[in-house]
């Protein structure tokens, strides 16, 4: 079977992603598609397995495969935690619709640990660009500032909110180049540390609820499996 006919026959959660579900899309912006697609179970037992994840067929579209979406999404991935949570859903089915009501299984303390990893990385690259051309790539401040505002309230609430319409203003004057380096700077220190306290004392659980994910997966193979009889 070929990649896209899997995202297109066989996709069970399909959303929008990037700035037009975190409520700062412009004239310009992009609509980044993302989904999960659920391989068919005979697919396995074939010496060549099915892809953990295509590109396309549409541009600006990525899907992952079930067992790959919930493994990373187990491991507190910041891009697929951020996915389970679009207000923007395309394309939705059962299987996705049992998936979504997963979303607290995933959540754990471990966000800390992957946001703030992730968003040093991208602070780093930032800060090179400012050494090496004078100023950051502004769209990519204005995410990680949003990002580190997710993260910090993840960690105080236990919910994973991703739509940032609220600050939207001030969060595309940051996109614009308008708000000076050094006070982005100041406030992606501010929110790392008010992620770090909020840590101390969320309402997440220690790990995620792995056995409850993996009955959904077992069950969810175990039906395809029986389709193809």
């Amino acid at each position: 079977m070929e990649p896209e006919q899997l995202v297109r026959d066989h996709t069970v959660y399909a959303c929008v992603m990037g700035s037009r579900a975190f409520g700062l899309a412009t004239e310009g912006s992009d609509t980044d598609l993302r989904g999960v697609f659920l391989a068919p179970t005979p697919l396995f037992w074939r010496f060549e397995k099915p892809p953990t994840h295509v590109d396309g067929p549409a541009e600006e579209q990525f899907s992952w495969e079930l067992e790959r979406f919930c493994s990373l999404a187990l491991r507190a991935n910041p891009n697929v935690l951020e996915c389970l949570h679009s207000p923007l859903v395309e394309r939705i089915n059962d299987t996705g619709r049992e998936l979504l009501g997963l979303r607290d299984a995933f959540l754990s303390r471990q966000a800390h640990d992957t946001f703030a990893r992730y968003a040093l990385g991208q602070r780093r690259k930032l800060e090179a660009d400012v050494r090496t051309h004078g100023a950051p790539r502004w769209k990519h401040a204005m995410h990680l500032l949003r990002l580190l505002a997710s993260c910090r309230d993840l960690l105080r609430t236990g919910e994973l909110v991703i739509d940032v319409s609220g600050q939207r203003e001030e969060l595309l004057a940051v996109k614009r180049g308008e708000v000076p380096w050094a006070e982005v700077e100041r406030r992606m220190t501010a929110l790392a540390a008010q992620a770090e306290e909020a840590a101390a004392r969320t309402p997440l659980p220690p790990e995620p609820d792995r056995a409850r994910v993996e009955a959904f997966l077992v069950r969810t193979r175990r039906a395809s499996a029986l389709e193809s009889l």
